[in-house]
């Protein structure tokens, strides 16, 4: 039998519609900046380092090394035309420091040297500069004079030409930027005496003397890099004769207190033999190697100063991100297990500790539809074979793919079509409301299939009085695919393990609408199905829980459901879901100030959402990121056994969840493949989600595809117990006065002849749902954040989804 009703129409929204565009902008550009600064980072950080002086093996071929280098002086000018050599003056020591600025052992250094009015040269490390700055200032103010010695102290000799003036030309800004000074004194790292030097070493220095750069090699070495011993340090810096001599010791790369203590001895020692101390361009005569940086140079360093200290933090920020992340996962891993164990142990045996009296009054089966041709009849024919006694509703509205005449070309006892303009989901399940003759009602969309025993079995918990609202348990029907296995892993994994959770915290979100039950007279006493969020089903059940329902699991009762088959689809309908619940969510905050059902629902509900299905998604990219960092610049097998020890712990509640289930765990063979394309278009929704809320722009219903996948039990049927119930149920809908098609119908109230609402409902909450003149019309709803004013679907509009 057929009702033809036309509900009141809607206005059509004024409100402007933007889809955000710019904040893909800014999270691409974002996301391209901090590619570049980590990638700077690590490799100023982790490519290379400093390490002991004899790292770089046996010495080469010296062909190309020019005798004069070879037998001159350690300081080499013009290398790259006509090199020349320079020695000290006799009696003169050049002392010589690498490896600093070190923030411990350059200040202890420079110390020993002030109170023996000394000057040294300090050849610095760039990236030691950029983290010391104020450490070269003091050097300079100290008088004493600065050489460069690589930005990241690699063997340039095994460098390319393009990263040997990288090294350089970046130490050169990092000291312009610190001290405002540069420099043309330059110590290869690894370097020694001039007939060390092989032809590698030559063209490096060929390459910074076309740069103009003077190369500072030594002619003793202290040796204080192997830590002998402060005597030992001494009798290797001594000179055996009255020659110059360019002293080779070092302020940073370890503990330097060897060092420190020997010059305390050196200096006043040698100054006793008559020796002098001067600075290397001092003791060969070189005039201002070191001088004043140009504007340019100065702002480029403290530029280049800035990113990389900026860096560090933002590196040190990711891994105390991606701590707290993988920590708030183990946490929520552990958490959903306990509940799940729990609850099992709470339902086992549930057949022999029922809620109480079996339930057997008959039940209203409400299917909103539009454009459902290709799954309708599967679905309509599985509830007609329920073994419960039902009636079904299946309001039709508007579609323009001839749903509703198929539905009635079916001729099934117990079915009634309803016919209304097209006006949303939530309108289409009012005005089944409105129809239902029974108190419990079912709700089901249209591309869904119920097994025999599913409305049987999700009405059973309501033989409790407290229960206001059961969720069924939603399996993903078309699950051949890639794409269709990932969203069964999602369903079973995510989904059913934390129903498991709310249930036992007694929080329940979201009873989904492919397969939920509730007490018509709760339903009522709220005004019906809110139309103001995008998760309509997810807003109930919070007004449900804040009214002092209780809304339960049951996870014996199936239904398959179709899952979008394509990933443009998919992204459409979790875009959709999450931000319905982010809309859900700022709604009731109120939740979290209450007591009683409403404070469980807020301090258990909306923080757990908030925490795990807003902020963790959110700080996903951030383990993504540092984890391609980390393969790159860090330890790859540390970070390899890091996601793989993630990956078994999602590997292990996949398990246990398919058990709970009882499903094959054949699919979970696609998990790891699930991290690398699922888990990121995941969390791309929710960014979508949260900039679109946050922007304050509007999400229009969109429409979702069908594929006709489902099936209808075999034998779909009326059963004997229907075949029994159905004259008795569609003796009202005979009986009653029926409108003439599309005739307004007008009510003297908001479902003035429904009866009172149970326990723990006896007045709607009026921050939830105040006057609620007709159950189609919504317009007193107060209006979620972020928006003024709900849309409002024309007639015919053809944006809704179901």
């Amino acid at each position: 039998m057929t009702d033809r009703r036309r509900t009141a129409p809607h206005r059509r929204s004024r409100t402007r519609r933007i889809t955000p565009r710019a904040h893909w902008l800014l999270l691409c550009v974002l996301v391209v900046t901090l590619s570049a600064a980590l990638l700077l980072q690590g490799y100023t950080h982790h490519m290379f380092g400093i390490t002991s002086d004899d790292v770089t093996g046996p010495r080469g071929r010296a062909e190309a090394v020019p005798g004069r280098v070879t037998h001159g002086g350690p300081v080499i000018a013009d290398a790259a035309g006509a090199p020349h050599t320079a020695r000290p003056k006799a009696g003169t020591i050049a002392l010589t420091f690498d490896d600093g600025p070190d923030p411990v052992w350059t200040p202890r250094i420079l110390d020993v040297l002030r109170r023996n009015h000394v000057q040294a040269t300090f050849f610095v490390v760039g990236t030691e500069v950029v983290d010391h700055p104020e450490l070269v200032r003091r050097i300079v103010a100290d008088g004493h004079e600065i050489g460069i010695h690589t930005f990241t102290h690699p063997d340039l000799s095994r460098l390319a030409p393009w990263q040997r003036s990288l090294e350089l030309r970046e130490t050169q800004l990092a000291v312009a930027g610190a001290a405002g000074v540069t420099t043309a004194l330059l110590r290869p790292p690894y370097s020694s005496e001039n007939d060390a030097l092989n032809d590698a070493d030559w063209s490096v220095l060929k390459q910074a003397g076309a740069a103009g750069y003077v190369t500072v090699l030594s002619t003793q070495d202290a040796e204080d890099w192997q830590r002998p011993g402060t005597d030992r340090i001494v009798a290797n810096a001594t000179p055996h004769g009255r020659a110059g001599q360019i002293l080779l010791m070092h302020d940073g790369g370890g503990d330097r207190s060897q060092t420190v203590a020997a010059l305390n001895t050196l200096i006043p020692r040698l100054k006793a033999r008559g020796f002098r101390f001067a600075t290397v361009g001092a003791a060969v005569g070189m005039a201002g190697p070191v001088q004043r940086a140009g504007l340019g140079d100065h702002l480029q360093g403290m530029a280049l100063i800035g990113l990389l200290r900026g860096g560090d933090w933002v590196v040190r920020l990711l891994g105390v991100l991606m701590f707290a992340a993988g920590a708030v996962s183990v946490l929520r891993a552990a958490v959903v297990l306990f509940a799940a164990r729990r609850h099992r142990r709470l339902r086992k045996g549930h057949q022999a500790r029922s809620w109480g009296p079996p339930v057997t009054e008959p039940v209203s089966v409400i299917v909103p539809a539009y454009n459902e041709s290709a799954g309708i009849e599967a679905a309509v024919r599985s509830l007609v074979a329920s073994d419960h006694p039902v009636e079904i509703i299946v309001v039709d509205d508007g579609s323009t793919d001839g749903t509703a005449d198929l539905v009635e070309s079916l001729r099934l006892p117990g079915v009634r079509v309803i016919r209304q303009e097209n006006a949303g989901k939530p309108a289409a399940l009012n005005t089944g409301l409105a129809a239902a003759s029974c108190d419990l009602v079912v709700m089901v969309d249209g591309d869904t299939v119920f097994e025999p025993d599913t409305v049987r079995t999700i009405v059973q918990p309501f033989a409790d009085p407290r229960v206001g609202a059961v969720s069924g348990n939603a399996k993903v029907v078309n699950r051949d695919g890639l794409l269709g296995r990932w969203q069964h892993i999602e369903y079973v994994v995510g989904f059913n393990l934390d129903r498991r959770l709310f249930d036992l915290a007694e929080c329940m979100p979201t009873v989904p609408g492919a397969v939920g039950a509730f007490r018509r007279r709760a339903l009522l006493a709220l005004g019906g199905v809110s139309d103001v969020t995008l998760a309509e089903d997810t807003d109930l059940t919070m007004a449900l829980c804040r009214a002092g329902w209780r809304v339960v699991y049951e996870e014996h009762a199936v239904a398959w459901t179709e899952a979008p088959a394509s990933l443009n689809a998919l992204w459409r309908q979790r875009y959709r879901w999450c931000y319905g619940t982010l809309q859900a969510m700022w709604k009731h905050r109120g939740a979290l100030i209450r007591r009683g059902a409403a404070g469980k629902l807020g301090r258990r509900g909306l923080v757990y959402l908030l925490l795990f299905q807003v902020l963790l998604p959110l700080l996903a990219p951030v383990v993504d990121v540092f984890a391609v960092y980390g393969l790159v610049f860090l330890d790859p097998l540390r970070i390899t056994a890091l996601w793989l020890a993630f990956l078994l712990l999602q590997l292990g509640m996949g398990l246990y969840a398919f058990r709970l289930d009882g499903e094959r765990p054949g699919p979970l063979w696609s998990l790891p493949l699930q991290q690398f394309v699922y888990r990121q278009l995941m969390y791309l929704v929710v960014i979508q989600s949260v900039f679109t809320a946050v922007s304050g722009s509007r999400l229009r219903w969109q429409r979702m595809e069908r594929y006709g996948s489902l099936w209808a039990p075999a034998g779909a049927e009326p059963s004997g117990d229907n075949r029994t119930a159905a004259p008795e149920q569609s003796e009202p809908y005979e009986a009653a006065q029926q409108p003439q098609p599309y005739e307004a119908v007008t009510h003297s109230g908001p479902y003035a002849a429904v009866p009172g609402p149970g326990p723990y409902a006896s007045q709607p909450d009026p921050e939830l749902y105040p006057s609620h003149p007709a159950p189609w019309r919504h317009e007193a709803h107060p209006q979620p954040w972020p928006y003024v004013t709900p849309p409002r679907p024309a007639p015919h509009d053809t944006t809704h989804e179901y």
